[in-house]
């Protein structure tokens, strides 16, 4: 594939798989991450390597509206404020300040950089996005599950490039030139051949100084994505893929490695600058990275982490008890981190001795600071080809509607969308549902009242009811017992979705209580459950309306995979437009529901 002119960089180059020994360094005796040689490093033999890195980034070319587009920030007197953020321009710009005056310096990213993208981008199959980090300097990254949303081979075809199997190419006399960036994928695998689907490991390289990088995603992949995008293949323990490329690296003379995974934590606060090493290195930080940071081997010298969406710079110990990054900078383009790597010449490895606090510190991703030009022209050129469809207007809002940047588990963008999906499929020859449920995670983002563009405030377009809804998954109605609907609603709080639940969203006329002071399933209570006033019955059949994904069992609903008699519908993305469309108009404005059809005991 012919470089890029942002590839063709003297200072900075990746090779793919093995790494030739220097001669210079084959007798060197390497000395483990954060050993201790019992003197201190001579100048010149220690070099400062920048890491930068980000994650999650899922197409966001134009900065997120609404509370999607800000983080939380304490203040000095312990206040929180809400910080607008994001955006590729800024980002891009952000990046290339933060590279001023480090001659070491590489960018990575955790997976997740495209899928469930916002129209801009997802229309065109995510190539926009592709480009941009192309543009931006983006060194290697690790795959995510929404990687995997339209399957292997476009997975593949964003790595290497070539125009869209049935779509085409998008510019007369332009051929998509695919990432300039290895996708690492040493946990996903061919099933027949056993061999990953694309590189497992990158190592960079820049006078003298080498550095591996070893990409996974959450072993859960295909619990959270559609089958057929990730037919064929199989995905394994994030833990022991790393330990075994890690030794693979280390036989080739690669001391110093850093992990991308596609697997993150909950921090105990959601501002991005809250210590989470308080009282103690880890302590303010829980979910699946912990126990992977504690097990991963200690030839690897710090953890850049994502698919949580939370920001998080904090030392876990390894399994040799010696401290390490774990990092995460968020969603969406609003945050990146800035880690600094010591590089010992002499061992080849990170120094990691001294570490009593993170090396490592996540920074907004400011739209004050001026827009990167190239950004704004890209933006601008695509814009133009999605215009047509993006801003035609689908309904009008009487204020912001929150979704995705809700912070209690059922959000009244949540509740739009699950009643619109009921009212696409309830007639009689439309598949007769009696109430919709919708999984959070496909719920990717607010409505906001203020435009975006030209289109004016209060004014939803299609484009903008698509970032919402991005996947265009398939409406199915199935029939479901009282005892198998219960079933799922105990799964959103049990089993894998224990640790962080799941709260699906309701349709109108579905009530019950969840108390998040018990357990497991008792965390849903039993004789709350209602449908229009009347209490679930366990042998009662109910044709029940969801979106095809999880109407499969994804995200960890097994119970729904048991339905019967499936109706399918239209997408989810056209229930939505068209309940706008019919509830709202400029003179009435569709306005937020109260978002009180679940009642949390806490």
């Amino acid at each position: 594939m012919p470089a890029t002119p942002q590839r063709r960089r003297t200072v900075r180059r990746l090779t793919i798989g093995a790494a030739v020994l220097a001669a210079a360094g084959l007798t060197a005796t390497a000395l483990p991450a954060g050993a201790d040689t019992g003197h201190t490093a001579r100048a010149g033999r220690t070099v400062d390597v920048q890491l930068l890195s980000f994650n999650d980034f899922h197409g966001n070319l134009e900065p997120p509206q609404g509370s999607s587009g800000a983080v939380e920030e304490i203040q000095p007197d312990g206040s929180k404020k809400s910080v607008p953020a994001g955006g590729a321009e800024y980002l891009a710009q952000s990046l290339r300040t933060a590279r001023k005056g480090h001659p070491y310096s590489v960018t990575a990213a955790a997976g997740d950089l495209v899928g469930a993208s916002p129209l801009l981008s997802g229309l065109f199959h995510d190539e926009p996005t592709v480009e941009a980090m192309n543009k931006l300097g983006l060194d290697v990254t690790s795959v995510g599950n929404h990687e995997f949303d339209e399957g292997r081979a476009e997975l593949t075809r964003l790595q290497k490039g070539g125009c869209h199997p049935k779509d085409g190419c998008y510019e007369k006399g332009k051929k998509f030139r695919g990432a300039g960036f290895p996708y690492l994928t040493a946990n996903v695998t061919d099933e027949k051949s056993g061999k990953p689907l694309l590189k497992p490991y990158t190592v960079w390289k820049h006078k003298g100084v080498k550095i591996g990088f070893i990409g996974v995603t959450l072993e859960g992949t295909p619990d959270i994505v559609n089958a057929d995008g990730i037919k064929g293949l199989k995905f394994h323990d994030e833990v022991e893929t790393i330990n075994k490329y890690a030794k693979v690296l280390d036989r080739q003379g690669v001391k110093s490695v850093v992990a991308l995974i596609h697997e993150g934590g909950l921090p105990a606060s959601t501002s991005y600058n809250y210590k989470c090493d308080s009282p103690g290195p880890g302590d303010g930080i829980s979910g699946p990275i912990t126990d992977i940071a504690k097990h991963v081997t200690p030839k690897v010298d710090a953890l850049v982490t994502g698919h949580t969406h939370q920001a998080y710079a904090c030392t876990i110990p390894d399994p040799s008890g010696r401290p390490r990054t774990v990092t995460s900078a968020a969603s969406y383009g609003k945050l990146y981190t800035d880690t600094t790597l010591t590089y010992d010449r002499r061992t080849r490895d990170i120094v990691r001795t001294s570490v009593k606090a993170p090396g490592a510190v996540n920074h907004v991703v400011d739209r004050t600071q001026p827009k990167a030009a190239d950004m704004t022209s890209l933006i601008a050129r695509w814009n133009k080809l999605a215009a047509p469809v993006a801003g035609r207007p689908v309904g009008h809002i009487s204020a912001d509607i929150a979704g995705r940047g809700a912070a209690t588990p059922e959000s009244p963008l949540g509740d739009v969308i699950s009643d619109a999906q009921l009212e696409a499929t309830k007639a009689d020859g439309k598949g007769g549902a009696q109430l919709a449920l919708m999984n959070p995670g496909g719920v990717r983002s607010d409505l906001a009242f203020k435009a975006s563009g030209s289109e004016g405030d209060g004014v939803v377009t299609y484009g903008e009811a698509f970032t919402v809804q991005p996947f265009t998954n398939m409406l199915n109605v199935v029939d479901l017992t009282g005892a198998q609907l219960l079933a799922g609603l105990q799964q959103q709080v049990s089993g894998p979705n224990e640790a962080s639940p799941k709260i699906l969203q309701v349709s109108k006329g579905l009530t019950y209580t969840l108390d998040m002071t018990k357990s497991g399933a008792a965390r849903v209570v039993k004789d709350s459950v209602k449908l229009d006033g009347v209490a679930l019955d366990p042998a009662k059949t109910y044709r029940v309306a969801m979106n095809e994904f999880l109407a499969g069992g994804g995200d960890g609903f097994a119970a729904f995979k048991d339905g019967k008699n499936k109706y399918v519908g239209p997408s989810d993305l056209d229930a939505f437009t068209g309940y706008l469309t019919a509830h709202s108009s400029a003179d009435s404005p569709l306005t937020p529901p109260k978002a009180d059809r679940i009642t949390v005991v806490k």
